[in-house]
């Protein structure tokens, strides 16, 4: 596919960061069950030095500890840290975490994980293993009063995940858009597909609505099938507002691309909807995914809700 001349204009080399030179260093924290062994766990398979639930107030020592001799670079450092932390204070927390900000050797960031209330519940639920807050109490009852307690905190966070419908293999591909080492050309993009029945994607930063597109859920060949079919694509790009649209989208994408480069930003998630997220929007994410591919663009493609809109019905697709 032949790459848009407005992509062209992206830089060949990364932007001037003021991080670079700088030792990272990533404090997470948020809800408990939402994830934070798994962004611990990815984040050392990046290549930190991951360290979980250690009391607050050693976090000096251990930052002094890792930091490396004479001639040595010190690694990258994760701290996990809930309300189970020893010593664990929200407030004390995110003032550690804007000192760190200031300090020159230092590029800290603040990752919280979020989760809804019933998806929480359900986790819980199905781990028999009791709520941290709620040792003896129905597992809600802790949820609602740790989200009490460090709900605010999210207003603090440089890089706020919502792990409600992220798999743990998603979690770990947005986190390697954001938090990987080492330099990288441009801004990592995303493009995802979705159902709009499920709810809007809330890591998305651009969503796209294709529901006014030919469905291909009221023909009995195509219904069982996917927009990764060629059959299922080739009907979708009969419609005659298709192409017209797939060129809007990529000219309005396009010229965006080296502002997100110029101005740092690592990661770029793109949701493409539709009502079922199973025919048009996977077939769309598709196209767009394959022409950002060719214009030189790190891209991962995801399908929310492919594979699971099947049984939606009332128009799914």
């Amino acid at each position: 596919m032949k790459p848009d001349p407005s992509m062209q204009d992206s830089p060949s080399s990364p932007p001037p960061n003021a991080t670079v030179g700088r030792r990272p260093f990533v404090l997470v924290t948020g809800l408990s069950g939402a994830g934070r062994m798994t962004a611990l766990n990815a984040l050392e398979d990046m290549g930190y030095v991951a360290v979980d639930n250690m009391p607050l107030p050693l976090l000096g020592d251990l930052m002094r500890s890792t930091a490396g001799g004479a001639g040595t670079t010190a690694p990258p450092l994760a701290f996990g840290v809930d309300t189970r932390t020893f010593g664990f204070d929200p407030q004390e927390l995110v003032r550690r975490v804007r000192k760190l900000r200031q300090r020159p050797d230092l590029d800290a960031k603040l990752l919280f994980l979020e989760c809804d209330t019933e998806v929480l519940r359900r986790r819980y639920t199905e781990s028999r293993r009791p709520h941290p807050l709620a040792p003896d109490r129905p597992a809600i009852d802790g949820i609602t009063e740790e989200r009490r307690q460090i709900g605010w905190m999210r207003d603090s966070a440089d890089v706020l995940v919502d792990t409600s419908s992220l798999t743990p293999h998603a979690l770990k591909q947005f986190l390697a858009g954001q938090f990987a080492l080492g330099p990288h050309i441009g801004t990592r993009l995303a493009v995802m597909s979705f159902s709009f029945r499920r709810g809007l994607p809330r890591e998305a930063d651009l969503v796209f609505d294709t529901r006014f597109l030919k469905n291909p859920h009221y023909d009995p060949a195509l219904k069982p099938l996917t927009g990764r079919d060629p059959a299922v694509a080739s009907f979708i790009a009969t419609d005659p507002d298709y192409q017209p649209f797939l060129d809007r989208l990529k000219g309005l994408i396009g010229p965006l691309l080296p502002r997100f480069d110029a101005e740092g930003k690592s990661y770029l998630t793109i949701a493409v909807g539709c009502t079922g997220g199973r025919h048009r929007s996977v077939a769309v994410a598709e196209a767009l995914a394959d022409w950002l591919r060719g214009a030189g663009r790190s891209v991962t493609l995801t399908h929310r809700d492919a594979d699971g809109a099947g049984g939606l019905s009332g128009g799914a697709g």
